[in-house]
Formats: C-alpha cells, structure tokens, sequence
C-alpha cells in the first residue's frame, strides 16, 4: 500500500495532496529515492504503529471509573484538571507497557525495512535486525559468508536495549498503589 499508492511518483496519495494544497515542490519528490526513503520508511512506521499504541491507550482509559470523574466535577475539577490528576496517573501502567512494547517492535524492524528494500537489503533500510540476518544467513549482494558469532552478538546488543528500556521506564514511572 504505501509504495504503490502512497509514494507512488505518478499517482500516489502524497503527489496528489500536495498538488492540491500548492505545495509543488514536495509533490515532485521522489519518496523511495536513496536520499528519502528511510524517511518515508520511518513515516510509514509511526503511522502504522500510531493505531496500535492508542488501542492500548483507550482500553487503558476504558478502565478508569466514571466515578472518579463524577466526583471530580463535584468537586469542582475542570476537563484539564481531572486528565491530570485521574486520568494520567491511573495511566501509568499502560504508559510503562506502551513503552516496552514500542521498544521491542522498533528492534524488530526488519519487516518494515525488507517493504521498502528488495530481498537483498538497500543501505538506505538496513537496521540492525536487517544487518543481523544478514549476518547470519549470509544475505546480501556481497554476502558469501556467514558470521553467526556476529549475528549472535546483534541479538544480545537488541536485547540489552530493550532491558535498558523496560529498566529506565520502571525507575522513571513509578508504581503508586492507586485504586479504581
């Protein structure tokens, strides 16, 4: 979808946006071009990821009680006042998943940058999962051999990443014994 009818030179959606808007400059840029493609990969990542993070959001405030809120407005709390001291803090916890969760789809990148690249991948999309299969099963245009010690230490450097995600989100957003 986003190759043929998004970036597409001749009839992609974003040409024609900025056609319509004036913009002619940007509608004449080529998008999986060496020097933009990584950006088009990368808009074409947070675009996609954006619906599943806010699906986790909104069960997140599914959860909280409209009881708190009720009481709230009796109160005397406004709209701005009552999303930050209910909503936000009973929130914690799926910001700390949110996180996490971002942390480990964006180390597995590699479906994302083999879409935007041929079988053998461009050095404009190779990411590290890329360069670590490649690494291991011998992937590429000059890739005869197969370095599997390398590949290995990849894959502990990606998960040692996602440890130091998970640990800095649990130091910084602390677990308070809220109710609801």
């Amino acid at each position: 979808m986003w190759l043929q009818y998004v970036y597409s030179p001749k009839f992609g959606l974003l040409k024609n946006v900025f056609s319509a808007v004036g913009l002619k400059y940007l509608s004449k840029v080529q998008w999986l071009d060496n020097d933009h493609k990584f950006m088009a990969l990368l808009v074409a990542y947070c675009f996609g990821m954006v619906g599943y993070h806010m699906l986790i959001f909104a069960s997140g405030i599914e959860r909280i009680g409209e009881d708190y809120y009720e009481a709230a407005t009796l109160d005397g709390a406004n709209k701005v006042n009552q999303f930050r001291y209910i909503t936000l803090p009973l929130l914690k916890g799926v910001f700390k998943t949110n996180i996490t969760m971002w942390s480990v789809t964006s180390v597995g990148f590699f479906v994302w940058s083999q879409l935007f690249s041929t079988v053998t991948a461009d050095t404009q999309t190779i990411t590290p999962m890329v360069y670590m299969y490649m690494m291991i099963f011998g992937a590429g245009n000059s890739m005869t051999e197969r370095n599997a010690g390398l590949g290995a230490a990849i894959g502990v450097f990606l998960s040692i990443c996602v440890v130091a995600v998970f640990l800095i989100c649990n130091k910084l957003i602390k677990e308070d014994d809220l109710e609801f």
